[in-house]
Parts: structure tokens; C-alpha cells; sequence
């Protein structure tokens, strides 16, 4: 039975505390013995998983490197690349590290991520490190490595639970060694593991002097004052939605230059024809209406990430946790809750560290209404037609931005307050600590490589499902082809024409047609589409000469007419639209990892029900009010 089991194995650093990690999960199930050929000891233990997945925990010798001569580092390097007799390969390596010694033990860390087998840290002795006056963040500790941190002290049984969650299935994938090169020696891969070590420690653990301990305090004193504090973290968030309108202005317009003038310059290479209008209209038209988003995409990571390293998130995170208490959640939900701004898929994975079930199931539950960066391309081409006429225009959408992002983060707080009241009290209570980081300099390498990962997860994302999309939608606007040279006409007869009309009932009370119907359908594989969509949509219905010479989207719906003449696009069904994308799970990839961590297909169900009604009732009241 027990080699059926997954092995998580237990390495670390002599005196690291493995005996007592080991010691706490397994209990009572423990088996002894030596290795074949030599008298060191092995234990083995069971435990299952908060979710009652059986396990098998292998403690394996303490050492400090994988390239050690002793018999005891032998055993360890043998078991771990799974070259042990009578051992199985290690599903998951669970690495325990002294958290005041912390750039000694990242040394044997390093080694193991090399390995590249799923991976958790378990960051052991957080007090006394602390009390050492080592300020840690476990979150940045974890995005430098690429796994999960876990912070802990074994000792007294703290951030078990934690640690257990981390544990579950599926297991975690393994992470990449960013700093090694191709063709390095031995000499050379430990150089870049000490400077990979001292980049990390400076980022993530960091030793404050005095000096700066009491310039963050004289800072606090304003930044979590109970009015003040509130009215600036309202002015961060309004100067950096107002940075990613006026800012990313000029990039965007060469962005957008660059996508004429390559339609133009393909176009006009090639005889005029289907496969010109694809390359052109469909693929180039479709995948750079969203590339052209990108700038203020890097400006908002940018951003995010210069708060995050200059200690002023943790801030953030204290002053929301007042706010959560209210409406039954705690800190713990914060970071997940945070995380989802970026991706709801981290921010669902990320509540494995909070220990009310009934409180993660909430927080899980809420956390797509934490607009993500997919919905952001979204805003962006629709809040400027809201203000087209507006003076200070940069400002006014900065307003609305903010605006739109509180409208969903305050629905959360109300569904979760509700929610946390039908699934009733804890049985036991669950206390939030945090550590207040002192303020520091930007770690600039660190924010450079987070906007460098979010801005080509995005270029990479336009580049597969996008262009895939694109091509699927031009197929269905071009096909069956009309006689008819009118630009309606042709697009009533293709089968996208044929499917806006069949599905515009359901979208004409919220204020809009058919197309922009189809067009939110397509969306619901990744929101991000909702903009190709439209501009392969709506630019044939162009028939008076200004309007064909703008080759802008948002010009081409600011002149889109109903049938009977009336505009397509006011005020009421933009903000209908506005609201259905603030509220709408469109997102498949979410609900499968919803089902995943919640262990519920039903859940995972129920909520993409409930958030898509909820989206179409709010819309439809948002443009029943308005119009």
C-alpha cells in the first residue's frame, strides 16, 4: 500500500527543523528503518490532506547540497532524482528552510528547483527570524522562486494547515531555474545561485536600520490613519488609472499607425480576394485591436509592481482588512482577493493558505469580480466612447475606471457578506497577522520581470486563442457569400449574421444588437476576444466617406446606427455593456480551476450561472434606468 501511494519528500538543511515538520504532519503513522547498505535512518509517515487525499511523507537526510560526498547527501541527491532502490520518484519535493538563516538555506533551494520536480517551501522559524528584525514577504519570496511559500513554525504547530493545503492535489508545476544559462560550468551555476540568493534576500527579506524603521513609521502615521489612509490609497488608484489613459497615449497611436500601415502594405501586395481580406481584416484587423491595449497593460503591472516593492500593498492589504472583517472574511482572503486583479486563476489557487474551508469557498467564490487584466482592453475601448465629449477627458476616465473597479470589488464584499451568513460561523476562530514591510527603494529587476512575464503572457495570449478566434469570425462574417454588394446585406446573409439575429432577443433589452451580442458570446473563451470581435463586427457597416477613412474601432462605433437611425452606442447600453463585463465569469479556464480547488463540479456550475444572470439582471437594469 504504501508504495501506491504519492511520496512527498522532506529535504532541508540540517538542524532546518524536518524532524519536527515531519514529526507534526504524519503523527502516530510513522515507519523506521535503514536504507539498503548503510545504517542511516529512514522515515516514512501518512497523512491526508485537508481534503482527504492519502499521502506518503518521506524525511530524507538533512544536507546542505546535492553534490555532497557523504553518505548521508548521497542518499538524499539518490532519492531525489529517483535513483534510490526500493524508493519511488518523489511526486513533490517539500523543502523546509530556516527563515533567520535564509540565504544559507535558499543555496540547497536552488539546487532542488533545478531538479525540476513540483516544489513547496516551507519558510520554518518566521519568529525568530523577525525577531531578528528580518522583515519577510513570503509572497515576493515565492514569485522570485516560482513555487509556493508557505511561512511557519513547526515548533508550535503554526502554518500546518498551510502547508498541508499546498500539498493537495493536483501538485503544483515545477518551477524554471531563471538563473542559469546554457553552457554554464559548476563554477559558474554557483556564482549565479549566489547572486540569484542576494537578489532574492534584498527583495524579500530584508534587515532594516533604524533610520528606516522610524521614516516607515512617520509614514504610517499618515498612510494607515483611519481617514487619511482611505483618501490615499482612492488618490493611488485615481493617478494610476489616470497614468494608464494619458501616458500610454503616444504608444498606443504608433501601435495603432503600425496596424493601418501593415494592412495597407499586405492589402496592397495582394490581388484582392478572400485570402487578402483574411490577412488584412481578420487576422491583422483582429489580433492588433488588441495588441494596441498593450502599452497601458505594461503600465498598470508597472505600476502594481512599484507598490508592491516599495511596501506600500502590505498597507493596502491593512486597511482592507478592517473593511473584510465587516462582511465575514479576513486578511487572508486580501492577497487572493489582490491576486485577481491580475488573474482570477492565481487568486482561486492562492486561497490554499486560508484555514476556514467556509471562508476559502467564499473567497473563491467572489474572486472573479475582481476585474482582471483580461477585462482591462475591454474598459479601455469603451469608457473613452462614454466620454467622448468630455474636457479633461484623461481624468474623467480615470473616475469611471476607478469607479468600475470599486463597483466590483463592493458587489463582492456583498455577496460574500451574504454568503458567509447562509454557510454560518467558523467552529474555530481564525486570527489575521501580517508584517509591515519598512518602505524601501523599488527593487527595479524584480518589476522589470514581472511586466516582462504579464506583457507576454498577453502578447502570448493575442497570438494563439485571439488569432484562432479572429480567423473563426472573419470565416463566419465572410461565409455563405452574398450576391449583394451592400456591406449589410452581406453580413445578414453569413452565418455570423444568421446567428446575431437568432440570439438578439436576449441582448436587445440590455441596449444592443445582435453583433455586439455575438461578439460577448466569443468573449466567453477569453474576454480579451470581445475587442477583435468587434472590430471584425462593425467595421462593414461603414458607408459615408468620413467614417470609412477612420480606421479606428472606437470611431467606427461612435457612427454604428440602429436600423432605424437611432446611434448603436449612447450612454445607457454603454454602461449596460460596461456592467455585464464587471459582473460576467467569462472565463472557462477559472471555472476549471474553481472545480479543482473546490472539489465541485456543481460549484464551479453554480457560480458561472449565477454570475452570468446576476451580469445580464444588473445590465439590463443599468440601461432600463438610463435610457
Amino acid at each position: 500500500m504504501e508504495q501506491q501511494l504519492e511520496t512527498v519528500a522532506l529535504a532541508g538543511n540540517p538542524n532546518a527543523g524536518k524532524t519536527t515538520l515531519f514529526n507534526a504532519i504524519t503523527g502516530d503513522h510513522q515507519k523506521t528503518g535503514n536504507y539498503a547498505g548503510v545504517t542511516i535512518e529512514k522515515k516514512s509517515g501518512e497523512f491526508f490532506t485537508p481534503h482527504g487525499r492519502k499521502m506518503r511523507m518521506l524525511d530524507i537526510p538533512g544536507c546542505y547540497s546535492l553534490a555532497g560526498d557523504s553518505p548521508d547527501q548521497q542518499i538524499a541527491a539518490r532519492i531525489l532524482l529517483g535513483k534510490e532502490p526500493d524508493e519511488p520518484s518523489p511526486a513533490l519535493i517539500l523543502n523546509i528552510v530556516d527563515a533567520s538563516a535564509l540565504e544559507r538555506h535558499l543555496m540547497l533551494t536552488l539546487e532542488l528547483i533545478e531538479l525540476g520536480q513540483p516544489m513547496v517551501l516551507a519558510l520554518n522559524m518566521i519568529d525568530i527570524a523577525e525577531s531578528n528584525g528580518i522583515r519577510l514577504n513570503p509572497a515576493l519570496l515565492s514569485e522570485q522562486l516560482g513555487i509556493a511559500v508557505v511561512p511557519m513554525q513547526a515548533n508550535v504547530g503554526k502554518g500546518l494547515i498551510e502547508i498541508k493545503q499546498a500539498l493537495r492535489h493536483p501538485l503544483p508545476h515545477p518551477a524554471k531555474a531563471v538563473w542559469l544559462s546554457e553552457g554554464m560550468h559548476d563554477e559558474q551555476k554557483t556564482q549565479a545561485r549566489i547572486a540569484y540568493i542576494q537578489q532574492t534576500c534584498q527583495i524579500a527579506a530584508r534587515r532594516p536600520d533604524a533610520a528606516q524603521v522610524q521614516l516607515s513609521d512617520k509614514i504610517d502615521r499618515w498612510l494607515l490613519h483611519p481617514v487619511a489612509g482611505w483618501v490615499t490609497l482612492l488618490l493611488v488608484m485615481l493617478g494610476l488609472f489616470w497614468s494608464i489613459f494619458s501616458l500610454a497615449s503616444i504608444p498606443m497611436d504608433w501601435l495603432e499607425s503600425l496596424q493601418v500601415w501593415l494592412q495597407q502594405w499586405v492589402g496592397s501586395r495582394m490581388p484582392a480576394g478572400d485570402l487578402n481580406e483574411l490577412l488584412t481584416q481578420g487576422i491583422i484587423g483582429g489580433v492588433g485591436s488588441v495588441l494596441v491595449f498593450l502599452p497601458q497593460i505594461i503600465l498598470l503591472f508597472l505600476f502594481i509592481g512599484l507598490l508592491e516593492s516599495s511596501g506600500y500593498m502590505a498597507r493596502a492589504a491593512y486597511l482592507m482588512d478592517g473593511m473584510m472583517s465587516r462582511v465575514g472574511l479576513s486578511g487572508k482572503s486580501f492577497l487572493p482577493l489582490l491576486s485577481s486583479y491580475a488573474c482570477a486563476i492565481p487568486g482561486v489557487m492562492a486561497t490554499r493558505t486560508i484555514e476556514s474551508a467556509k471562508e476559502r469557498l467564499v473567497t473563491i467564490f467572489v474572486a472573479p469580480w475582481m476585474s482582471c487584466s483580461a477585462r482591462l482592453p475591454v474598459y479601455l475601448l469603451l469608457v473613452p466612447l462614454l466620454l467622448q465629449k468630455e474636457e479633461n477627458a484623461s481624468w474623467h476616465q480615470a473616475l469611471v475606471m476607478t469607479a468600475i473597479y470599486a463597483l466590483g470589488t463592493l458587489s463582492a464584499f456583498v455577496v460574500a457578506k451574504i454568503m458567509r451568513k447562509k454557510l454560518g460561523p467558523d467552529q474555530q476562530q481564525h486570527h489575521f497577522m501580517m508584517e509591515l514591510p519598512p518602505y524601501h527603494a523599488p527593487q527595479w529587476s524584480y518589476i522589470f520581470r514581472h511586466v516582462g512575464d504579464r506583457a507576454w503572457s498577453f502578447v502570448k495570449n493575442a497570438g494563439t486563442i485571439i488569432l484562432a478566434i479572429s480567423i473563426l469570425l472573419w470565416a463566419l462574417k465572410t461565409y455563405p457569400k452574398s450576391r449583394s454588394e451592400d456591406p449589410a446585406e452581406k453580413l445578414a446573409h453569413s452565418a455570423m449574421g444568421r446567428i446575431s439575429k437568432a440570439i438578439e432577443p436576449v441582448f436587445t433589452p440590455l441596449g444592443h444588437d445582435g453583433k455586439t451580442g455575438a461578439a460577448i458570446l466569443t468573449s466567453f473563451a477569453a474576454r480579451e476576444v470581445f475587442v477583435s470581435s468587434m472590430a471584425i463586427m462593425y467595421h462593414v457597416e461603414e458607408t459615408d466617406d468620413e467614417s470609412q477613412t477612420r480606421q479606428s474601432l472606437r470611431n467606427n462605433l461612435r457612427v454604428s446606427k440602429w436600423a432605424d437611425g437611432r446611434p448603436m452606442f449612447t450612454t445607457a447600453s454603454l454602461v449596460s455593456l460596461l456592467v455585464f463585463y464587471i459582473y460576467a465569469l467569462q472565463c472557462l479556464p477559472t471555472s476549471a480551476v474553481v472545480a479543482r480547488e473546490t472539489g465541485s463540479i456543481k460549484w464551479a456550475v453554480g457560480q458561472f450561472l449565477f454570475m452570468t444572470v446576476f451580469a445580464w439582471l444588473a445590465a439590463f437594469l443599468s440601461y432600463q434606468l438610463l435610457r
